[in-house]
């Protein structure tokens, strides 16, 4: 039996922000939600049991006001963020702990957006605590669209969809801890047909 963690998260976006790279001024990544599943695996049967859930929500700073698309996409609103929001360098602490020791996936290139919001937290003075030295991250996209070419143009909230799977929680598209439970239905369907993910990783 093993462990890994896959994880999704939600972060600030305007209109056109995906396409243009959010590569207008003061437009960045900045973490508001983060779900993750921690899951154990029986090698020989490819069962999976989620042994523990991690969820946080996140108040940014450089752009404190959610934007209407963004919440109209997660949601996620003001009000909730203001309320139960914590600080990044917290938040992400947490999470590298809730992951230490074990890989994590995503679907997507979230350890990217991870890494920005840990340098801005310390630019800005901020202790984050833990590392990613222990946590090995990988983008599972490439290899499940590879695997399963029917989801080379979905979501991670949409993979299930995608393969025809029952809905794997309660919940929708674009929260991250549902996304999580996508992705890992995902990745269990594909290894019981008998896929490998790259050595070292499960």
């Amino acid at each position: 039996m093993s462990m890994f963690v896959v994880f999704d998260l939600e972060f600030t976006t305007w209109p056109e922000a995906l396409e243009q790279d959010w590569s207008e001024p003061g437009q960045l990544r900045e973490i508001v939600q983060i779900g993750a599943l921690r899951i154990s695996t029986d090698s020989s049967a490819d069962a999976y049991s989620v042994v523990e859930e991690y969820e946080a929500l996140v108040r940014p700073v450089v752009n404190p006001r959610l934007s209407p698309f963004f919440t109209g996409l997660t949601g996620i609103d003001q009000q909730t963020v203001d309320r139960e929001g914590v600080a990044p360098a917290e938040a992400i602490g947490d999470f590298l702990a809730f992951c230490r020791g074990q890989s994590a996936l995503s679907y997507g290139n979230d350890m990217v957006v991870l890494g920005e919001n840990v340098g801005w937290a310390r630019a800005r003075g901020e202790e984050v605590k833990n590392g990613f030295l222990t946590t090995p991250f990988l983008n599972i996209r490439p290899w499940l669209n590879t695997i399963a070419p029917i989801t080379a143009s979905t979501n991670s909230g949409r993979l299930w969809e995608a393969l025809g799977l029952p809905k794997p929680a309660a919940g929708k598209e674009h929260s991250a801890l549902f996304d999580c439970y996508s992705i890992a239905a995902a990745i269990e369907h594909v290894r019981a047909g008998g896929a490998a993910l790259p050595e070292g990783y499960l």
